[in-house]
């Protein structure tokens, strides 16, 4: 049976890889020790050249199935993994016939929810990680994506401002529809509060989360930000003409939980009197295209909105005024942002994504300011940050000038804390 490779813009090392081996069987010449999450499946990481792929075993109608449904949901902008290609026609030396195999890019500097416990992420940061996964399943179900089998192990997460951003690494039980009934949604969510009680369960049992943390009211959580997240996208209100400034409260509201009103249905009643309104069309990601039409910068919303802020912090300082916002930013991009990215040595780029890195020499600086009784500059707390914290943060992304013995160091999924 030939090799056949299914591929959008394929790297042509692809290849070279031992497809006639199993997964399992592959070693550090290919796979890279980069953080992985539970699965179901045999799942390795590799490196070529200086793209990272994760590949994950599965049958062949499963594979080409997921590999469409992922094409499907980026061509949505729904925050996904990116799907490259499907590998068939495996074969063993002895004929013997291999897994067909699903390949996908790696998303960079994203963690697996068991990596950050196991590195020290405090309990009371797991509401942080609940909230992630409840926006995703809004952004989701808006899209009209059941997903099946909703779980923090389906899931991987990016660092945003103190925050996490969740994307979606398994659609392989996922289905799109035009829109998704009350009762599918309320079935995700059943899933969802069955899966993530085991998990953290799962997360006690193996010393990585405090024994005082309560699941059912973890599930409580899920539940509340859910229903008000969805609430607040969906939800119809009305009121008398008198108070039209309600729309532009709720679009304002909107924005300020990072949407986008696309469209609204504004209906009166026969008089007049009355006014129904409704979001119709919302889209994610407000703050971050705000700051890319200013700068350029494509980073995760609650990453921009805290650099938009740091943005309107050096106009006011600058006494820039009210003048062209875009040559503010662009001064304050070449004045503040990458002079201080500048400052961080090579070997310390793999520790944090840049946005976030300059997110914590803002919080960095905060606290010195507070300690000195004054305010500390910008590049002193750089300096400070990178010396004293960032030199003992564990490494979360392999680049192409990294030593992948340098990060065998990183535990995989499941593994106890040193």
């Amino acid at each position: 049976m030939p090799l056949r490779i299914v591929a959008t813009k394929p790297n042509p090392a692809l290849v070279t890889l031992p497809w006639s081996t199993p997964l399992e069987e592959w070693d550090d010449t290919y796979v890279v020790p980069l953080p992985r999450g539970l699965s179901r499946h045999v799942v390795r990481i590799v490196r070529l050249g200086h793209d990272v792929y994760a590949v994950k075993e599965t049958r062949e109608a499963m594979a080409f199935r997921e590999y469409r449904m992922l094409r499907d949901l980026r061509r949505m902008d729904l925050p996904t993994v990116e799907p490259v290609a499907v590998v068939d026609g495996r074969e063993a030396p002895d004929g013997e016939e291999i897994e067909p195999a699903l390949v996908t890019r790696h998303l960079t500097y994203s963690l697996p929810y068991r990596w950050l416990f196991s590195h020290g992420l405090r309990a009371d940061s797991l509401p942080k990680l609940i909230d992630a996964l409840a926006v995703l399943l809004v952004r989701l179900h808006l899209a009209g994506f059941f997903w099946g089998d909703v779980s923090l192990s389906n899931v991987l997460f990016r660092r945003s401002a103190g925050e996490f951003t969740a994307y979606l690494v398994d659609a392989e039980t996922g289905e799109l529809h035009p829109e998704l009934s009350e009762g599918q949604r309320n079935y995700d969510l059943e899933v969802a509060y069955g899966n993530l009680f085991g998990e953290l369960l799962d997360l006690q049992a193996g010393g990585f989360l405090d024994e005082a943390v309560d699941p059912h009211e973890i599930i409580e959580l899920v539940e509340t930000r859910y229903t008000a997240l969805w609430q607040e996208l969906t939800g119809t209100e009305e009121f008398d003409t008198s108070e039209m400034w309600r729309i532009e409260q709720r679009i304002e509201r909107l924005n300020d939980l990072g949407f986008d009103v696309d469209e609204l249905d504004i209906v009166t009643d026969w008089d007049g009197a009355t006014v129904r309104l409704q979001p119709k069309v919302v889209e994610a990601g407000h703050h971050s295209r705000e700051l890319q039409s200013l700068t350029g910068l494509d980073v995760e919303d609650n990453q921009a909105r805290r650099l938009l802020n740091d943005v309107s912090a050096y106009c006011a300082h600058a006494e820039l005024g009210d003048g062209d916002r875009t040559i503010a930013a662009h001064r304050w991009l070449t004045n503040v942002y990458e002079p201080v990215m500048a400052m961080v040595p090579p070997h310390l780029r793999g520790k944090l994504e840049p946005p976030e890195l300059f997110h914590e020499i803002l919080e960095h600086r905060w606290y010195l300011s507070e300690k000195a009784h004054k305010e500390v500059d910008i590049k002193v707390a750089a300096r400070s940050y990178i010396d004293e914290v960032l030199i003992t943060h564990p490494q979360e992304v392999i680049t192409a000038s990294d030593d992948p013995e340098a990060l065998m160091g990183l535990p995989e999924a499941g593994s106890p804390p040193e």
